[in-house]
């Protein structure tokens, strides 16, 4: 179906929508691409804005299209599986993946430590953190915000890498020799708060996947205490289970 019929069953805006997702579907347009603004399907298939626009927030609630203010609205890239089983850098899977990795540095610089976050890092409150928060990027498309919370005196000077081009887990392998050999974490769901949504470009209070992970060295020496916030329309997760 290509074009609009006004005798048909189905209101405009679901004719639109199924016109707009099966050109997706098929290729003609591809992940990454820019749909053609809100002008142009109104004038190409004559129909109100009113319907162009509940047409598209159908697609993105179906996570097939975001918008980007300013920028416009873009086919979706399919939905990212991550495996809760294996310790996996952001950079690593986004390779396995086939996705180019990126990465833009939010935050880095040392503090000390508040209690809460000094019980599950098994540290005295007040003692020194190094701290990088990073905006992770696939194809260009922002995906998750990391917040990384690290024992400075088992890495002293950590934050003077460049982490825009080298992945954190490197720098601790290579610099530090440490390698983390298991770690715990708890999932939550949580919103978008208005800077979130602004970085991940999502409605404010959209709906994240909020991981927070205690990664540990050499078997029980907890160093990094890491929350990461995915897009819910980009991330599921998945876990086998043995009964």
């Amino acid at each position: 179906m290509e074009r609009i019929s006004r005798y048909s069953k189905l209101p405009l805006y679901h004719q639109v929508y199924e016109i707009v997702r099966g050109n997706i579907l098929n290729g003609h347009w591809a992940p990454g691409d820019t749909l053609p603004p809100e002008s142009e399907l109104i004038d190409k298939y004559d129909v109100s804005r009113t319907v162009v626009r509940q047409a598209l927030d159908m697609l993105v609630n179906e996570g097939l299209i975001y918008r980007q203010r300013g920028r416009g609205t873009f086919v979706a890239h399919p939905t990212v599986e991550q495996s809760l089983v294996r310790i996996i850098s952001f950079t690593d899977d986004m390779r396995q993946r086939g996705c180019v990795p990126g990465t833009e540095v939010l935050f880095s610089g040392v503090a000390p430590a508040p209690e809460e976050i000094a019980t599950k890092l098994e540290v005295e409150p007040g003692e020194e953190l190094a701290r990088l928060d990073r905006l992770r990027l696939a194809d260009g498309e922002p995906m998750s915000i990391e917040q990384s919370y690290l024992v400075h005196r088992y890495c002293p000077g950590v934050l003077d890498g460049d982490y825009a081009s080298t992945p954190l887990r490197e720098a601790l392998q290579q610099r530090y020799d440490i390698d983390w050999t298991r770690a715990s974490q708890v999932i939550r769901a949580t919103s978008a708060t208005p800077e979130m949504a602004r970085l991940l470009s999502v409605r404010p209070r959209s709906a994240l996947l909020h991981i927070e992970r205690v990664s540990y060295w050499q078997g029980n020496i907890p160093v990094e205490l890491l929350h990461v916030y995915y897009r819910g329309d980009r991330y599921s997760l998945y876990c086998e289970l043995q009964g």
